[in-house]
């Protein structure tokens, strides 16, 4: 159908490891759930919150890897992707439907918003890494970054970045 558009951006935190299932015909995927929040105040000026949890399946070699190496629980990512509703049954032969967030051929992004570990801090003040998901062979690529910037809390100051001579100066 022309003129469509099935897209899902989120930024959250995981909130446990990435897991990875084989396949008995070789092929893996990795499931993440990614926990969304949103806070306000209500009426009587109370802070109220609520999270929002996010399955999301990833189906490329390249950036399973990636998950597997550099993600755990609390990572803050950056997901691109698509939803897909699968159809299942459980034990009993009920169907039962679930909608995920699927990464898959050149439709899905991975963006670690926190660094990588031991390449300026899981936390603090580390660059991410950017994965976009790849076709055919599911080879990652993307920028590998980990030097410079700080994303969520650094410390302000020169981290040694290769972007470091860049004139950074407004002219107005």
């Amino acid at each position: 159908m022309a003129g469509s558009l099935n897209k899902v951006m989120l930024i959250g935190n995981l909130g446990q490891d990435p897991e990875v299932r084989s396949f008995q015909n070789g092929g893996r995927v990795c499931n993440l759930r990614v926990a969304t929040s949103e806070r306000w105040k209500d009426r009587d000026g109370q802070q109220q919150e609520r999270t929002e949890w996010h399955t999301v399946a990833i189906f490329s070699d390249g950036l399973i890897n990636v998950c597997e190496n550099y993600l755990r629980k609390g990572s803050k990512v950056f997901i691109e992707g698509q939803l897909q509703t699968r159809k299942w049954q459980d034990q009993q032969g009920n169907d039962r439907y679930s909608t995920e967030i699927v990464l898959r051929g050149f439709n899905g992004t991975l963006t670690m918003l926190d660094g990588a570990p031991g390449g300026g801090g899981q936390r603090g003040g580390g660059g991410g890494g950017n994965w976009n998901q790849g076709g055919g062979g599911g080879a990652s690529s993307g920028n590998d970054n980990y030097g410079g910037g700080s994303s969520g809390g650094g410390s302000g100051g020169s981290s040694g970045s290769k972007y470091d001579d860049l004139d950074d100066d407004i002219p107005f």
